[in-house]
């Protein structure tokens, strides 16, 4: 079986549809089939190749709007070439990554001209943020009509959450179900093991065993880092690792106090390092989510979790034993939910293990792709 997957955006960018894609896609290759992911040509890469987990890799020529955020196909005879050599080879899936891009709409009418069983997986509950006035209305007549060209090839949609599955009804669409997002406990532990040590406490110069909190995720606005640092610069003896990258990198790091440290983007086992020392994980964000992957990764580390009601968060904290929700996004709301579950061992504990059991009986990704070959045998 030939599984391929269109992700606008794929490692080396880091962030979950990118990681999603990667994780399929691997599973794929594990169960004897054979996957190949579509994405967007980035400097220093080839066009075409095989990586070492032996998923075969197009990249397409585009053009890279919104800094990067929406990369746009960019025709042309690179195109022209990749397209004849994609779309002579048999295929017996396509995975469409989401809703919006150019190469999700490019994808799914090709797949239907060609016959191929396709669905779309979305992974947002809002808009893309554009801004405001006209060109917010633009952006979202842009997302209609690009959902409206995907539709008319009559793919069977997907959400990565209920809240997404819910969302899509703004599209006129009825998904076929949900397809969650998803980690591999037992890889994050040993991604972990096998990081080079880094002790975070002590690189912030605090105790051993002090309270150390972490944020991993993209450096926006609406991610709500900022906040978060100003929460935790009011609580001395408490620690904050703020891993990502963004915009907003450099403001973090202006004036940083002792107890807070921005170190940029993280390698993936240091992440899951920085996760399982942590005694909480902060996530107060705004932006439009599908299912944060972040906080899947927190969960299977046995971390504690504090983030706002965002897509996904009802299904992995269903109840007040699994963690703490804040309404709102301000320093004094933040620092009084830290506050709440750092003076609390035996809450923080318990919280953490409930959510981990949850995450370990349905967001694994081996349960995922059976979800996946199921719908390709059907």
């Amino acid at each position: 079986m030939t599984i391929c997957f269109f992700s606008a955006q794929y490692l080396p960018t880091v962030g979950g549809v990118e990681r999603y894609t990667w994780n399929l896609a691997r599973r794929a290759v594990a169960a004897g089939h054979r996957a190949i992911v579509v994405t967007s040509a980035l400097p220093g890469l080839p066009l075409h190749e095989t990586d070492p987990d032996g998923i075969v890799i197009y990249r397409l020529p585009v053009w890279q709007v919104m800094g990067g955020r929406f990369p746009v196909l960019r025709p042309g005879r690179d195109f022209a070439g990749i397209s004849r050599q994609l779309w002579a080879q048999k295929m017996d899936l396509c995975v469409v990554q989401t809703r919006m891009y150019t190469e999700s709409i490019w994808a799914a009418r090709k797949a239907r001209k060609n016959g191929v069983k396709t669905i779309v997986i979305d992974h947002s509950t809002g808009y893309m943020p554009v801004g405001g006035g006209l060109v917010g209305a633009c952006g979202r007549l842009y997302e209609h009509l690009a959902c409206g060209l995907i539709r008319a090839t009559k793919p069977d949609f997907y959400g990565v959450s209920a809240a997404v599955c819910r969302w899509l009804a703004n599209f006129s669409v009825t998904p076929a179900g949900c397809l969650p997002n998803a980690v591999d406990p037992a890889a994050l532990a040993a991604e972990a093991a096998a990081a080079p040590p880094t002790d975070w406490r002590k690189a912030l110069g605090l105790a051993p065993g002090a309270p150390l909190v972490a944020y991993v995720g993209r450096l926006i606005p609406e991610k709500g880092a900022a906040p978060l640092a100003e929460a935790v610069a009011g609580m001395p003896g408490v620690g904050l690792v703020v891993a990502g990258e963004g915009p907003l990198l450099a403001t973090l790091r202006q004036n940083l106090p002792k107890n807070i440290a921005c170190p940029g983007s993280l390698p993936h086992p240091e992440t899951a390092q920085l996760l399982c020392q942590a005694d909480v994980y902060c996530l107060p964000t705004r932006y439009a989510e599908g299912f944060p992957t972040t906080l899947l990764e927190a969960a299977a580390c046995h971390c504690a979790i504090v983030c706002t009601p965002t897509a996904g968060t009802e299904e992995l904290l269903p109840g007040p034993g699994y963690g703490l929700f804040v309404d709102s996004t301000t320093p004094q709301a933040i620092r009084a939910a830290l506050q709440t579950l750092l003076a609390d061992e035996p809450l923080r504990r318990r919280c953490a293990e409930a959510t981990y059991q949850n995450l370990c009986g349905r967001f694994t990704w081996d349960a995922v792709f059976a979800k996946i070959q199921e719908i390709a045998n059907t």
